[in-house]
């Protein structure tokens, strides 16, 4: 007997149809709402932030990083090398000026010194020796002129004598014209004996100080040389607290080596490193604070350091009215810089939005509190706590300032 086969009123064929129509019609229906602007997230508000738009002091800022250091420190240089014989004091000692720190030798620069001293008595010697002589030849010409100024003066009695005899005739023509010649002769001795002794005079003189200036410029190398052995012995250059000593007994300096540093303790300075994108806008004169132990200080730039290393200067900033006790060197704060004048503007706090939006939109909340929309909005400056709000939003509105990266392109959030 045949068994009846029932028909199947849905075949496989169309149930495969009709569940492609339906995946069609809903990716029409998902494209339509994404396209359409209409696209929505539930968020938690306990996971989110949401601030206030206010009114309020604003300053531009950055946040930098500053070291304490010294407000002056002078280096130690080895002005002569040597072999490092003995040391007076240790790393961290306090010093006053002059006082020796370490003591070098270098037999070269101490012969040298041995014979340079040699050469200066030397020279001495022989100054005394050309002086003495020159004094006694100045002597010998001065008893020569005496004797010249003496036959002079009786060649001229004589010819005075003969004179008034010949006139009378009681002597003869002969005798006469020998006085007389005699007279001559006399006086042109004296002349040539005057003019002698003037130049013996003259080169006396220039002989003397010509001697002087050698043993002056000689003594003052002497000088020199004294100065470079007694640099041998390494000192203090100004009050103050010897660090980084750098030196042991036994080891070998060379000239220019730096040995350490003395740093003045009396005050200290902040060293600050700044992104070279604020170079334009740092100058000498701007302040910065920071807070320690709950105490705001002030500091104020006084030097600005133009050159850029790895993308950043460095500036010099001094503490301007109170300095924080127990404020140690190599101590680290954190500064917030100011880069213009406080004023009055629109603020929304800093927060992940910004690294999303890039600061041209932000999420503001409904009046109810019930969803939040995204407006465009425009940012201006910056601190170290909020933006300057420049258009898009008001006094009073509210704002989701945390990050938006979960949120894709959503257009509205259903808060909860």
């Amino acid at each position: 007997m045949d068994v009846p086969i029932k028909k199947k009123k849905f075949s496989q064929s169309r149930l495969l149809v009709i569940g492609g129509g339906i995946a069609i019609l809903a990716l029409i229906a998902f494209v339509i709402m994404n396209t359409s602007g209409g696209s929505k997230l539930n968020v938690e508000k306990e996971r989110i932030s949401i601030n206030t738009i206010t009114n309020d002091v604003f300053q531009e800022n950055i946040p930098v990083n500053g070291i304490v250091l010294p407000i002056t420190t002078i280096y130690l240089d080895a002005l002569e090398g040597g072999r490092v014989e003995e040391k007076f004091v240790e790393d961290g000692a306090m010093m006053k000026k002059g006082e020796p720190i370490l003591r070098l030798s270098n037999t070269d620069l101490e012969l040298s010194l041995v014979n340079q001293e040699t050469s200066v008595y030397n020279l001495l010697t022989q100054m005394q020796i050309s002086q003495n002589a020159a004094r006694q030849n100045t002597i010998n010409r001065q008893n020569q002129f005496t004797d010249v100024e003496n036959s002079l003066i009786e060649a001229e009695r004589v010819y005075a004598l003969n004179k008034r005899l010949y006139d009378k005739g009681a002597i003869g023509r002969m005798d006469y014209e020998s006085s007389k010649n005699n007279f001559e002769y006399q006086k042109q001795r004296m002349k040539l004996s005057e003019q002698v002794l003037s130049e013996d005079s003259i080169s006396s003189k220039l002989e003397i100080n010509q001697a002087k200036s050698s043993y002056a410029r000689t003594q003052s190398a002497l000088e020199l040389m004294r100065k470079k052995v007694g640099d041998l012995v390494v000192r203090a250059p100004i009050d103050g607290q010897l660090t980084s000593l750098d030196a042991e007994i036994g080891q070998s300096i060379t000239k220019g080596t730096r040995l350490g540093q003395v740093d003045v303790t009396s005050g200290y300075k902040v060293r600050v490193d700044i992104d070279e994108h604020y170079i334009s806008r740092i100058y000498n004169g701007q302040t910065g604070t920071f807070s320690l132990n709950g105490k705001t200080y002030t500091l104020v730039i006084k030097k600005v350091f133009t050159q850029v290393t790895n993308g950043r200067f460095q500036v010099d900033m001094k503490f301007e009215g109170d300095v924080p006790e127990g404020i140690r060197r190599g101590q680290n704060l954190q500064i917030r810089v100011a880069l213009s004048a406080e004023k009055q503007a629109l603020l929304v706090p800093k927060g992940g939005f910004f690294q999303k939006t890039g600061g041209n939109w932000i999420f503001k909340v409904s009046e109810d509190g019930s969803t939040a929309y995204k407006v465009n909005i425009r940012l201006g400056s910056q601190n170290t706590e909020y933006y300057e709000v420049v258009e898009g939003l008001n006094v009073g509105d509210k704002v989701i300032t945390s990050s938006y990266d979960s949120y894709g392109d959503t257009e509205e959030l259903i808060l909860k």
